[in-house]
């Protein structure tokens, strides 16, 4: 990662003497806040250094990209894994406008659905829903905020399936939890920028078992796809301080349906039992 943010700014240090006036203080800007100028549009990038809009695009085109969208998602690719929390509350303003939050973060969140439907890859997904019927036994680990989606893919599978073991920090070690873990099994890791530590080491620990793996991440660069057999890919571009889980929320409904589809008849006998269950003991209104 920080090799290719090397690679990235001595390709701007080297174009920096052809550029015109206006470019360079945009070469300079990035060169020094790197991290800021990523959340930045190409107005607002502009306004900063006191240029044009346009002068912004041309310079993304000076450097080879196509457009600004493309520079600007290659500065957030490299900064993404390391903004701090208050580093993302500081840049929120600038990713949504402060007088209408609620349309600026769903229009992202849509965004990253549309994103992630024109990049996931079908096949890995069919792959990944045969190794849940091959493994002996399923481990699903997705820690700090990637937990709610790992106990929500568990809750669903746990209805239909009778192998899957939910992994969590904190009442006991995860490499305990994982203690019978071997080749038959399969474990499914759940996790987004800031990647947890703990979850890659619970992966380097899948692999030194010779266990099946599943990443369910944002990249293919990303250090749980870097240890998967299978990765799911899902847009998680921030809007703000806090994660879009949108997408992967998305991407995990569409395992926990298409699982469902494959044992349609157990299904329909579960969710059978669990009425009669819940009328006889008033769980819903």
């Amino acid at each position: 990662m920080e090799g290719n943010r090397d690679d990235l700014m001595r390709i701007i240090q080297s174009r920096y003497p052809k550029l015109s006036k206006g470019q360079k203080l945009i070469a300079e800007f990035i060169l020094k806040h790197y991290d800021k100028a990523a959340f930045l549009t190409a107005a607002k990038l502009g306004s900063s250094v006191g240029v044009s809009e346009s002068t912004v695009v041309r310079f993304a085109i000076e450097l080879g990209y196509e457009g600004y969208p493309e520079l600007q998602k290659s500065l957030q690719d490299l900064v993404k894994v390391k903004l701090t929390t208050v580093q993302r509350l500081e840049l929120t303003h600038n990713l949504v406008d402060t007088e209408n939050a609620l349309k600026g973060v769903l229009k992202a969140d849509m965004e990253n659905i549309r994103s992630t439907l024109e990049k996931i890859n079908e096949k890995t997904f069919d792959e990944m829903i045969n190794a849940i019927f091959e493994a002996r036994n399923i481990y699903i680990i997705g820690l700090r905020s990637s937990n709610t989606l790992a106990d929500f893919l568990a809750f669903y599978l746990n209805l239909f399936l009778e192998n899957v073991r939910s992994v969590h920090q904190g009442y006991s070690d995860i490499f305990e939890q994982m203690i019978k873990l071997n080749e038959k099994d399969l474990v499914i890791a759940i996790g987004f920028p800031r990647y947890s530590q703990k979850t890659i080491e619970a992966l380097d620990f899948a692999k030194e078992r010779k266990a099946k793996v599943c990443a369910i991440t944002d990249s293919l660069l990303s250090p749980l796809a870097a240890r998967a057999d299978y990765s799911l890919i899902a847009q998680s571009n921030m809007a703000s301080f806090v994660d879009s889980l949108v997408a992967p929320l998305s991407v995990i409904n569409a395992v926990i349906v298409s699982v469902g589809m494959k044992k349609k008849e157990q299904v329909g006998e579960v969710f059978g039992i669990l009425e009669e269950i819940w009328a006889k003991h008033d769980i819903f209104n």
